[in-house]
């Protein structure tokens, strides 16, 4: 089956050509300090709640995304129905490319859905939201945005009315730029969220645009006299006399993806003003003030763009919010990401070496583990790379919606090594690799789960949950990874189909309401305990043999001993330089007492321990 290749996927780039001096160490932090005590949650809004029916996409409305050819029937795409399995409609389009059904779906979610579950996330402890891109786009992953000034008017109330005020505008003349209902929503979003105590940050993604942009629609008309000639770069237009027909470059080849033209300074005037004003425009809307505006941005594909426009664009974020926070994806090793995280681009990232690292010692086989000790020297060099302040707001997360949902990952252990992202990729996605197991993770598959959510809520930086984990979803990476969100109020049918149209065991789809508490257990241990959130670190004990790592955490004479029990079997670990009675085991409800000096626990297979000391 041909793979399915969408926006936002991180290839392995020549980083070199965008290479800088080095900064000398940062004495002073220049992160928010808010974003130490996030506990991030990652929303893929097509597939989180259809809140709102009646804005729900036609089949004109994904004109535009891939792939181009149109099909025969199409409609909204039922919420509960088996991932695998063709509906009727689509197995009238007679298409045997099951990749082209899934990048045709619709599910029909939108903002209202989204604010309709605000109050789900705070019950949970969330209280920081990234959303994957919701601006104007044909896609169901909005990477291909038709504009950055305007929401996707299919996500707010009124589709049809929102298009006809934005045809009323120059693009080009922010004056003109009009307030839509879906960009309405948006901003009562913000401000819901704002209200129970949660940020909100946007997904920007500037390094392209799609072909229903405004700029490039403009440009494949008008040709050279178009006033966006210069925002592409164009190899060739349609000439008769010379024989040639327009051309251009597309984000990594995609056609779809027409990128942005850089000079030495990145992104040129002409789409640089623009990115500006729209940032200008969701940060501090219709001049009301940074609280009705969003609290910071997620770059996509981050080091396409050449450092100097995201220095510049830095100054000019933090000019309307000194508080805002930045975060990138650059998916490479720790040398090549440091250059944007020493202070004058981005605050953190998506921290998938905090992943990789993970994976390495709690989820992969024995022939490809580290040891306990491997893992701390990995974690220590990474968390100590950076300048001072980075490690505390870095988004540690594990799935993604272009990774493999963590369930499928352990279900599928073994199948390659997660930091060796490019391959991995592939080998992860279910379509290109008949071995992958599309199935539901069985018990002892979620305990390992559930010992990483221990780990990812007690370590330094913000945990990020991707939408679903917490009730137990699963699936392998993009597009299995976005499917529709799992609600206690929709019925679900089996997962019974497997990718070639076979059938195999049933798999019950419904909330985890056990691994669900374990999260909300999580977080509220983390979010309770300032330690957590902004204490020092130190590793206690890294017992290879036993397969035990303890770490503390301390802040301002509060102190927490955190115990992983990596291996299949109970263990006695002995801590040393801890005295007190009365100490707590936040996570199993125990009470413990020191003895001459020391703290000994017991802790079961696969799990751990969380002891407030003092």
């Amino acid at each position: 089956m041909k793979r399915i290749t969408l926006p936002c996927v991180v290839l392995l780039v020549a980083l070199a050509q965008q290479s800088v001096a080095k900064k000398p160490s940062q004495t002073a932090e220049f992160v928010p300090q808010w974003a130490k005590s996030a506990v991030w949650y990652q929303i893929f809004p097509e597939r989180f709640r259809n809140g709102d029916p009646t804005n729900d996409p036609t089949v004109n409305d994904i004109k535009g995304a891939d792939p181009s050819d149109p099909p025969k029937q199409w409609q909204v795409h039922p919420w509960g129905s088996d991932w695998y399995e063709r509906q009727p409609y689509e197995k009238a389009n007679g298409e045997p490319e099951l990749w082209k059904h899934i990048l045709r779906r619709r599910y029909g979610g939108d903002l209202q859905g989204i604010i309709e579950k605000l109050d789900y996330l705070k019950g949970m402890g969330f209280n920081a939201i990234y959303l994957n891109p919701i601006f104007d786009s044909p896609s169901s992953h909005k990477y291909d945005g038709a504009s950055y000034h305007h929401i996707d008017p299919n996500l707010g109330p009124d589709p049809v009315g929102d298009r006809v005020l934005m045809e009323k505008e120059n693009p080009l003349d922010p004056s003109t730029w009009v307030w839509t209902k879906a960009d309405l929503l948006a901003l009562k979003l913000i401000n819901e969220a704002h209200s129970r105590g949660i940020r909100i940050i946007f997904d920007g993604v500037f390094n392209h645009l799609g072909i229903n942009s405004f700029a490039f629609r403009d440009l494949k008309k008008n040709q050279q006299q178009s006033a966006y000639k210069d925002w592409f770069t164009v190899k060739s237009y349609d000439d008769s006399a010379k024989g040639t027909t327009f051309d251009y470059v597309g984000w990594f080849g995609v056609k779809s993806l027409p990128e942005l033209c850089e000079d030495e300074n990145g992104i040129v005037d002409g789409p640089k003003q623009y990115i500006f004003a729209a940032t200008q425009r969701w940060m501090n809307p219709k001049g009301m003030g940074t609280a009705y505006g969003i609290d910071g941005w997620r770059l996509d594909v981050a080091y396409c763009i050449g450092h100097p426009f995201w220095k510049q664009w830095r100054k000019h974020v933090r000019s309307i919010n000194p508080e805002a926070y930045l975060t990138a994806e650059i998916v490479e090793t720790p040398e090549k990401v440091k250059p944007y995280l020493m202070g004058d681009e981005f605050d953190g990232e998506m921290n998938y070496n905090f992943a990789f690292t993970c994976a390495e010692f709690f989820f992969n086989p024995d022939t490809m583990r580290i040891s306990a000790t491997q893992f701390d020297r990995k974690l220590k060099d990474l968390r100590e790379y950076y300048p001072q302040g980075v490690a505390y707001v870095v988004q540690n997360l594990f799935g993604s919606h272009d990774a493999n949902r963590i369930g499928s990952h352990i279900v599928n252990r073994g199948v390659g090594n997660f930091r060796s992202w490019g391959e991995y990729f592939g080998k992860s996605q279910a379509a290109n690799n008949p071995k992958y197991s599309v199935r539901k993770p069985n018990a002892e598959e979620l305990q390992l789960q559930k010992l990483f959510v221990i780990m990812q809520m007690t370590y330094v930086g913000a945990p990020m949950v991707y939408y679903g984990d917490e009730v137990g979803m699963w699936g392998g990476n993009d597009p299995d990874c976005r499917k529709p969100m799992v609600w206690d109020d929709i019925a679900y049918a089996d997962e019974v189909y497997n990718v070639d149209g076979s059938k195999r065991t049933p798999d019950r789809v419904e909330v985890n309401k056990d691994l669900q508490a374990h999260y909300k257990k999580l977080v509220e241990i983390r979010r309770s305990n300032p330690a957590l959130q902004l204490g020092s670190i130190k590793t206690l004990i890294a017992d290879d043999a036993k397969d035990v790592y303890v770490f503390e955490r301390e802040y301002m004479g509060r102190r927490l001993i955190v115990a992983l029990n990596n291996s299949s079997k109970a263990q006695t670990v002995s801590v040393a330089g801890v005295s007190g009675r009365q100490m707590k085991d936040l996570l199993n409800g125990q009470s413990y007492s020191s003895a001459k000096g020391r703290l000994t626990l017991s802790i079961s297979p696969k799990w751990g321990a969380i002891v407030r000391v003092r």
